[in-house]
């Protein structure tokens, strides 16, 4: 059970990469996001993300207890679940717009995709650098404290998505 446990909350292996495993493991974000998308659902969509919230305080704090190290660097099921939150402002957008989610590929078309990579790069910025309130939140208990910090991270990427966005018609207003 605690290899489980570890292949989970390690994103299937991923965090093992010796070199920026959670740069890796909001990657594999990407594919979390594409499976939330699959649902076709925007409540089905926002579920998943509290499902993955839950999942990951659950999963990582037993990996800590697994690991005896608190937030170890090769946990990064909090990373994965986190990421799909940093596009919900522009998934909720182009629901009111469709009455349906977008496909992934819209994510990466010719003129999104450096959007997307912006995004992405955000998301890593915050959660390295750990702006307030997101480094305090890592001195919460277990699974708690791994997991709130890059929700926090992905929740400052979508307040910033819906800034540029109202502010400067960004990716949802010109090509969504």
């Amino acid at each position: 059970m605690n290899r489980l446990t570890l292949w989970l909350a390690q994103g299937f292996g991923i965090g093992r990469i010796p070199v920026m495993p959670g740069t890796f493991g909001s990657l594999l974000g990407f594919g979390w996001l594409w499976l939330l998308l699959c649902s076709g659902r925007l409540w089905l969509f926002v579920l998943g993300i509290l499902f993955g919230f839950a999942l990951s305080v659950w999963l990582c704090g037993l990996a800590e207890k697994i690991l005896q190290k608190k937030d170890p660097s090769s946990v990064v099921l909090d990373e994965v679940t986190a990421f799909p939150l940093c596009f919900l402002f522009w998934i909720i957008k182009f629901w009111s717009a469709h009455h349906a989610l977008p496909p992934m590929k819209l994510f990466f078309g010719e003129r999104t995709w450096y959007w997307t990579a912006i995004v992405f790069v955000l998301f890593r910025l915050f959660d390295i650098l750990k702006p307030w309130p997101i480094r305090a939140s890592q001195s919460l208990a277990g699974g708690w404290g791994v997991t709130v910090d890059d929700f926090l991270a992905a929740f400052y990427v979508l307040i910033v998505t819906v800034l540029t966005t109202v502010a400067g018609g960004t990716l949802i207003n010109t090509h969504l």
